[in-house]
């Protein structure tokens, strides 16, 4: 009986823990950013779409996007739409690391605030010349990726494999079964 007593304590101490703080359990957390935090984008993006797990407010949110000398580039219009918010963005010509910093609401839970950075490299001026040479080397590309059959072989080989796996396993375990 002694044995289990600290059991019971600590499976009390854990109910209570939980009873307490629910905002714990029911914290709204992020899902998912347009553009992907840490990526670098070759086109400027016309707005930023933030996506949580819980479904927003209407009103109280704040986000700003600031380009690399710290100026907002967003153009202020806010969309929420459930669980996604939306920011609309001016047109931004400077390469460099832009920051979105926000500020996410919903009901019965403490603030989502966070921030995420992308990178936006712009590509540089193209030549006609250039334009000719990667249109063919776009289209010798394809081309070479035209047949598999050596890649599907494999896998079918390694389902094959895995069936009779899974086939010897239990018979095995059939026999171990029997024999008690």
């Amino acid at each position: 009986m002694k044995a289990l007593n600290p059991m019971l304590k600590a499976f009390g101490l854990a109910l209570i823990f939980l009873t307490v703080s629910p905002t714990l359990a029911l914290a709204n957390t992020l899902v998912a950013t347009s553009p992907t935090a840490g990526s670098t984008l070759s086109s400027a993006p016309s707005a930023i779409t933030i996506s949580v797990e819980s479904s927003l407010m209407d009103l109280g949110h704040q986000i700003s996007v600031t380009d690399p000398s710290g100026s907002r580039v967003d153009d202020g219009t806010l969309t929420i739409a459930d669980t996604d918010a939306i920011i609309g963005m001016k047109t931004i010509s400077n390469a460099g690391i832009y920051t979105v910093n926000y500020v996410l609401l919903s009901d019965n839970d403490t603030p989502l605030e966070g921030s995420f950075t992308f990178n936006y490299s712009p590509p540089s001026e193209v030549t006609p010349e250039a334009v000719a040479t990667s249109s063919s080397s776009a289209t010798t590309s394809a081309e070479s990726n035209g047949s598999d059959f050596g890649t599907n072989l494999f896998v079918v080989g390694l389902l094959i494999l895995s069936l009779g796996i899974l086939i010897a396993l239990a018979l095995y375990a059939r026999k171990i079964f029997n024999e008690r």
